[in-house]
């Protein structure tokens, strides 16, 4: 063993003390800023701090299209910060470029989500592993080798593996050849994107058993990402909730999975399938699906799916049902204004003439129709309503917003601490004022 793999083993027995690794503060990544015909930016990681402390597993967990990778990305320098600081033993490593750069990343390493598309089909094994060795001249060829050949015997491989290509393997022999090449430099800090979805159950128990030895025998620190919330609750410490850029509830894994404090993370963990037949746990079933990370919302970026939204005070006493279908048509209205009208639309719209964006009574009869809407609330409907038929659904937004509106879609919401053990969640319902009871209202699950 290298007398650098000596070292990490020697750290992992004094690993997750609380000495942070890596401090990442206020961290953002947008693609597309200043294009031609959308100047607004995806805004894929919008501002996010946390710590991730040596040796320990920091798992992180959301929905498709959250940012999860892109963060993970980020942090080991494959997608450029736009602002930010990531901070790796003190240094900030979105400022390194050249040889900085390049020495820095013999410490960070990622395993990718796919193992059949992330390795080289025209590559042996051997080669596969070996190239970081090459690209950092890490010793002789000879030497190299050799490195390889206890790799491979390092994650289970056999010896004769050394000269057979990827599409000779299974998918589980295939992560292993992955996360071969991933340890060939002796990072301190691995990224394992989704480092199972693509592999049957049996699988994964193999892989993730070998993945926390290594984390033992070498002092590794791992960002797991992950969709699967039964192996983040297995195999990490702390866990990261993730939803449009931000981070929404960061805590110790195992207190946040029995008590989620974020109307987010509830959510999230009620869709986990329980084998008991005669639970009668409620599934949350969000409405909608998550907003353009080009248009995200100005106050909390779950706001227009939250199922504990706060509500304006002249509207606390509205039926449930008729509230639900206030936020839909506010979410409906919003789109409206992100859609691209065509010139034919255009043009009808100059001659009076009907577009299929002239359906707005269809949408009000089909989310209003069913229910019993007060006068209230009626009048503001009708008054935007009547702005989207002058074919100015962008002060209909505006207005439902203004009358409907609350903290929630005006205001950022602050980190709060939920715990003793330092977890903290990203929700207005945590302040005093706007307290609410543990459990979901009724409402929440329709």
């Amino acid at each position: 063993m290298s007398e650098q793999s000596v070292r990490q083993t020697e750290e992992a027995v004094g690993a997750t003390t609380g000495e942070p690794l890596i401090e990442v503060n206020d961290l953002k990544t947008y693609y597309g800023e200043g294009g031609l015909v959308d100047d607004n930016p995806v805004k894929a990681v919008d501002g996010v701090s946390f710590n991730i402390e040596r040796g320990e597993t920091l798992g992180l967990v959301g929905e498709s299209g959250c940012g999860k990778t892109t963060l993970g990305r980020t942090l080991i320098q494959l997608e450029e910060a736009t602002a930010g600081e990531v901070l790796f033993d003190g240094t900030d490593i979105t400022q390194l470029s050249g040889t900085e750069l390049k020495e820095w990343r013999r410490n960070s390493q990622m395993v990718f989500q796919d193992p059949e598309s992330s390795l080289n089909d025209r590559m042996t094994v051997g080669e596969i592993v070996r190239e970081p060795l090459d690209v950092h001249d890490w010793k002789t060829s000879q030497e190299r080798r050799a490195r390889v050949r206890e790799l491979l015997d390092v994650v289970g491989l056999q010896p004769e593996h050394y000269y057979r290509y990827p599409h000779q393997f299974s998918g589980g022999q295939r992560q292993r050849i992955g996360i071969a090449r991933a340890l060939a430099l002796e990072p301190e800090f691995v990224v394992l994107d989704e480092p199972v979805s693509a592999l049957d159950v049996s699988v994964q128990a193999q892989i993730l058993n070998l993945l926390e030895d290594l984390q033992e025998e070498f002092g590794l620190t791992y960002l797991f990402i992950a969709h699967d919330l039964s192996v983040v609750r297995h195999i990490c410490d702390r866990v990261a909730v993730m939803y449009l850029g931000h981070i929404m509830e960061l805590g110790d894994s195992e207190e946040l999975f029995q008590s989620p404090k974020n109307p987010y993370t509830q959510s999230l963990l009620s869709a986990i399938p329980d084998p008991d037949p005669t639970s009668d746990k409620d599934r949350i079933t969000l409405r909608g699906t998550p907003p353009s990370p080009r248009d995200p919302p100005t106050g909390c970026p779950f706001s227009t799916r939250c199922p504990m939204k706060i509500r304006p005070e002249e509207f606390q006493d509205v039926d449930d049902d008729v509230w639900v279908a206030v936020e839909v048509f506010r979410e409906v209205v919003r789109e409206r204004t992100r859609a691209d009208r065509s010139l034919t639309d255009r043009a009808k719209e100059l001659l009076g003439m009907e577009t299929r964006y002239s359906d707005i009574d269809e949408i009000r009869a089909e989310l209003f129709g069913d229910v019993d809407v007060p006068p209230s609330v009626q009048q503001h409907v009708d008054e935007a309503a009547d702005y989207i038929e002058h074919n100015d659904d962008q002060q209909a937004r505006e207005y439902l917003r203004d009358v409907f509106g609350s903290t929630c879609d005006t205001d950022s919401p602050d980190d709060y601490a939920v715990s003793s053990s330092g977890r903290t969640s990203l929700c207005h319902r945590h302040q005093d004022e706007y307290e609410a009871p543990d459990e979901f209202t009724p409402y929440a699950q329709r």
